[in-house]
């Protein structure tokens, strides 16, 4: 079996090809033994490095209070070098981004060669437009390869970049600027999705009104159609970059400088800054990317996420660009326009790889098998699934109907925070069950805990923790440190939770059963019911909201909102999404929408979600002890108006 090739004085290390069982068990004792010694190889072994370091882990979890650990923490390198430069010079005719619009007529391909002038170009830009290291860029665009050329330039200079997904809201988007106190914010006149116009330059005029620390904004044309303009602040991306120099010379920069701050939602409803930093990032998406998808030389590799959230960075971007592969950057959506979208994009383009999300997939199931076996799918080698758990039924469609039962699936488990694939099937080497993560990767120590901390041993349920660090892994929260030990190492002590609920079967596989938190995962989509409370309790004719997730046949987790109006007032649920999609983002939808008497509370005026969200299940008969609520009587009238269709 043809495997990705690494240097012949490894073959028996840290950085060997994963084939088999027995190799994955090998690589993941090894990891276990000595995590220095295996991820220092690794990092040597898959990254050119100004500084090879010899230093592996600075700092534990136990100690994380004090400050950030680190990894590799005497090396330097420039992470752009890695993707770019050194694949330009060693294979520059191999096509580095593969990009389709939203028109499946309108492609283009950058070669390394290609994409290494082209970024040497917007570093120069980035820097004549006052960008200096260490400083944040904000990246709020569609999916088009000015986006990565953009991120990569960011890298290349040492400045820190944070793209925000092109859904998001003006008020979301300011947020973020105020937050990490980006200095410039890099867009598109309008992004094209589903035959629609997103207008990304407007939105970014409304976040940046007022806002004096955002020096310039950076606009690609995309369309050509009519924007704002402000002279004193707005440049054209073919001005700036297209008249900058072609020559670019690349600093070296600590393993541990900040590569991008990336905004998740969390219990609160303001969103956290997640920092993930260059040297053990990139080992860890160069590695996993490799190592999951068993990774070849002539590999066209299809992640149809978004840049805009950490998919994106890792494993459109990053990882595959520092393996010198082939990334296909996708604008549209699977059903535009038809949903045959998916497999036609396969056949053209002789696709080997491909990584979706099972709320995808699961719409495509529902659309019938006639759009699938239209067309040609013999190139696919191996197929992925991401940002959420999948259902057996799915990944038995997935499986058997696209990949016509021959194709290794992967349904891969990780975070945001975790930077990188955690839990996954390895494509040669794991048999596979329906609908379980499977094993960890090698320097991954899961473990279940109850609530209360302890470890659940053998087969059982409980909290997903991880034990030890591993190179990927997010550093801290931009500016709150205290903030990110509070969110993931307060709950259990010495050990990060993940805020995830798993199984753990007889023969040791993984089975994700779902957030813990208050946070919801909608099509992929993390979003904290806070950020929704907060926006429903906005509207004048609400009085109070409580918002939970629910199981939903497409999108994961579908958005239950409980409304409790303002005397006399009537509410209009077209008015309340509207809110969310205005405080939120587009992609914040509320599934159902119920107008009750009062929420359930306990004494002290906490809102019992349990009860909220086993009402919204439709497990009302099974609540336990509502006793302790100030008013019992209220949950009656919650159950009897529950909405549990539609």
């Amino acid at each position: 079996m043809a495997t990705y090739s690494v240097p012949s004085r490894v073959r028996e290390g840290a950085a060997t090809p994963i084939t088999d069982l027995d190799r994955y068990r090998e690589a993941w004792a090894h990891a276990e033994r000595d995590p220095n010694g295996f991820w220092l190889e690794v990092a040597r072994e898959r990254l050119r490095w100004r500084k090879e370091p010899t230093r592996g882990l600075d700092g534990d979890f136990d100690s994380i209070m004090d400050g950030p650990l680190s990894w590799f923490g005497d090396g330097t390198l420039n992470v752009c070098e890695n993707c770019v430069d050194r694949h330009a010079a060693a294979h520059g005719d191999r096509v580095a981004i593969l990009w389709e619009g939203d028109d499946p007529s309108e492609t283009r391909t950058l070669t390394y060669r290609e994409l290494h002038r082209e970024v040497q170009k917007a570093a120069n830009a980035l820097r004549e437009l006052g960008l200096k290291k260490g400083e944040r860029a904000i990246i709020y665009m569609g999916m088009v390869p000015e986006a990565a050329i953009a991120m990569l330039a960011c890298a290349r200079i040492g400045a820190i970049h944070s793209v925000v997904f092109g859904g998001f809201s003006a008020e979301a988007l300011r947020d973020r600027v105020r937050d990490c106190g980006a200095e410039l914010v890099i867009t598109q006149d309008w992004g094209l999705r589903g035959g629609k116009k997103i207008p990304l330059k407007s939105v970014v005029d409304e976040a940046v009104t007022g806002e004096p620390g955002v020096k310039k904004v950076l606009v690609y044309r995309r369309t050509g159609d009519e924007v704002g303009w402000d002279e004193d602040r707005d440049v054209w991306w073919h001005d700036a970059v297209g008249s900058a120099s072609e020559t670019h010379e690349a600093p070296a920069l600590e393993a541990e400088h900040p590569l991008f701050i990336l905004y998740t939602s969390g219990s609160t409803g303001r969103p956290k800054g997640v920092v993930h930093t260059s040297g053990g990032y990139l080992t860890y998406v160069s590695y996993t990317h490799a190592t999951v998808f068993d990774l070849r030389p002539d590999d066209v590799y299809a992640c149809v996420a978004d840049v805009g959230w950490i998919t994106g960075h890792s494993y459109i971007v990053y990882g595959p660009l520092a393996n010198g592969a082939t990334t296909l950057m996708f604008e549209s959506i699977p059903t535009h326009p038809s949903p045959a979208r998916y497999w036609d994009l396969v056949a053209r383009h002789r696709v080997t790889i491909f990584y979706t999300a099972p709320t995808a997939l699961r719409a495509l199931a529902a659309q019938g098998n006639e759009h699938v076996l239209a067309h040609d799918r013999s190139s696919l080698r191996v197929l992925g699934t991401v940002g959420e758990p999948i259902n057996p039924e799915a990944w038995e469609w997935y499986f058997g109907v696209v990949g016509e039962g021959r194709c290794n699936v992967v349904d891969t488990w990780w975070q945001t925070e975790t930077g990188g694939i955690a839990i996954s099937p390895i494509a040669p080497a794991t048999p596979t069950k329906p609908g379980s993560a499977t094993h960890p990767l090698p320097g991954i120590l899961p473990s279940l805990r109850t609530p209360e901390g302890k470890l659940v041993r053998g087969p059982g349920q409980g909290l997903l923790c991880l034990d030890h660090p591993w190179p990927g892994q997010a550093r801290t929260v931009w500016g709150d440190h205290e903030r990110f030990v509070s969110t993931y190492f307060a709950h259990v002590p010495g050990v990060y939770f993940t805020g995830d609920g798993c199984r753990r079967d007889e023969d040791g596989y993984y089975w994700i059963t779902g957030r813990v938190d208050d946070v919801l995962n909608v099509s992929g989509h993390r979003m904290g019911t806070a950020e929704f409370e907060s926006a429903l309790v906005a509207v004048e004719e609400v009085a109070e909201a409580a918002v939970v997730g629910y199981p939903h046949p497409v999108k994961g987790q579908g958005v239950y909102a409980y409304v409790v109006p303002q005397p006399g007032e009537t509410i209009d649920e077209a008015k309340l999404t509207a809110a969310c999609r205005t405080s939120i983002g587009a992609h914040a939808r509320l599934d159902r929408v119920q107008v009750v008497p009062g929420l359930p509370k306990t004494r002290s005026g906490k809102v019992m979600r349990r009860i909220l969200r086993k009402i919204a299940e439709g497990a009302g008969d099974e609540l336990g002890d509502i006793s302790t609520l100030a008013d019992p009587s209220v949950v009656d009238k919650i159950k009897a108006g529950a909405i549990l269709e539609g």
